[in-house]
């Protein structure tokens, strides 16, 4: 059954992951951002890093959607931010299917992921657009 819009509300939860000061900078240096708050033991992470705990893989690897990598573009991404990410934070990236729209063979998928630490408080929310065209039959 290919993706459609009964698959909406559907939601993966992923491993806790630990924000630490070493990816953030790691970060911050592949933006080639200098920016002293994203170094050091007590650093907070830029807003974009957020992407980098984004779980989609638990979305394309379900295998009822029948989505593929190959198959699919990255159309917009966006972010909501409580608070910044922190060196230190244990975070759970949950993402969810918050809309399906199918025209013809093609699929245009909303995903969020939603990052809260372990003892619950929301962080962040990471929302990208998928587009992704489905294998005609032959």
């Amino acid at each position: 059954m290919p993706i459609s819009t009964e698959h909406v509300g559907r939601r993966y939860l992923a491993e806790p992951i630990t924000v630490t000061a070493q990816k953030i900078q790691e970060f911050a240096d592949a933006l080639g951002d200098p920016n002293p708050a994203y170094r050091g033991p007590d650093a907070i992470a830029p807003p974009t890093f957020a992407i980098t705990l984004a779980s989609f893989e638990a979305v394309l690897d379900d295998p009822e959607l029948e989505l593929a990598l190959a198959r699919t573009i990255h159309m917009d991404q966006s972010f909501e931010h409580a608070r910044p990410l922190r060196a230190g934070d244990v975070v759970v990236p949950v993402a969810s299917i918050e809309k399906v729209r199918s025209r013809g063979a093609t699929d245009m998928i909303t995903v969020a992921i939603t990052l809260d630490t372990v003892d619950g408080e929301h962080v962040a929310t990471a929302t990208a657009n998928l587009f992704h065209s489905r294998e005609e039959d032959a």
